[in-house]
């Protein structure tokens, strides 16, 4: 059973900190991976980690104008967004060799592309393979050769899109600062089928997001076609034990 889960850049970094890790929800984090992945009965058998770029990436790709849609041809601009994220990667994959998860890094500036519609191509046939071996696949949002933008960015929640389908995933959950999607009176919406649902009341990100805030998110885990969750920090476990916390996400 494949599992996809998303650790975003707002829960492992102090986004109002430039290339600051926190270190107290990514110690917590990484224990709640190991909890389920290591030992002689892991609560989850294939697991791939994305994680997003918090105060790392982001505030390098605003500053040289990259977006989704819009590159640089600066290898300057490109070496500083994707070395921030190197930086943040090396920090996750540190916190869960310590803990004795198998996990192995995917870089996307080296193993995706997108062609000049947009289309994203990314080495699958690798994650699947690191999958069949018994390792923890960690991807994260990175800077991306782009066909006539040079480098943009490419969101780790596209990531996640795409690996929930091309995997035929079983299980999305993103982690984020909140305990689920919020309502206006901020109670935790308990299920979305549609984006018409909750379109009145969500926003974007309140601190530096080249990638989109709560919005996209939805959006985009609607587009999985498998269960998703969005849940905080403290509720890791919970989904990886096969639980259902915060908002179920599911347009079938």
């Amino acid at each position: 059973m494949v599992t996809v889960l998303k650790l975003g850049g707002s829960v492992i970094t102090r986004k109002e900190r430039p290339e600051t890790v926190d270190e107290r929800t990514l110690t917590e984090a990484a224990d709640a991976v190991a909890a389920a992945v290591v030992g002689p009965d892991p609560a989850t058998s294939d697991l791939v980690l994305v994680h997003g770029g918090g105060s790392f990436g982001h505030p390098h790709a605003k500053e040289h104008g990259v977006t989704t849609a819009e590159g640089t041809s600066d290898f300057r601009a490109a070496m500083d967004i994707h070395g921030a994220m190197l930086t943040l990667n090396e920090a996750v994959l540190s916190r869960l060799h310590d803990r004795n998860v198998p996990a192995l890094p995917v870089h996307p500036l080296s193993a995706a592309a997108r062609d000049e519609d947009g289309t994203l191509s990314y080495a699958v046939d690798t994650v699947e393979t690191m999958l069949g071996e018994g390792f923890v696949p960690v991807l994260h949002g990175d800077g991306v050769v782009h066909a006539g933008e040079g480098v943009s960015v490419l969101s780790g929640d596209e990531l996640v899109v795409r690996l929930a389908a091309d995997l035929d995933a079983d299980r999305v959950g993103l982690c984020s600062t909140v305990p689920g999607v919020l309502d206006l009176d901020g109670a935790v919406v308990p299920e979305i089928g549609a984006f018409e649902d909750v379109h009145d009341y969500l926003g974007g990100s309140d601190a530096t997001d080249v990638t989109g805030g709560m919005a996209g998110k939805v959006r985009t885990l609607l587009e999985t076609g498998v269960p998703a969750h969005v849940f905080g920090p403290d509720a890791i476990d919970e989904f990886l034990d096969g639980g259902s916390p915060g908002t179920r996400i599911d347009s079938r």
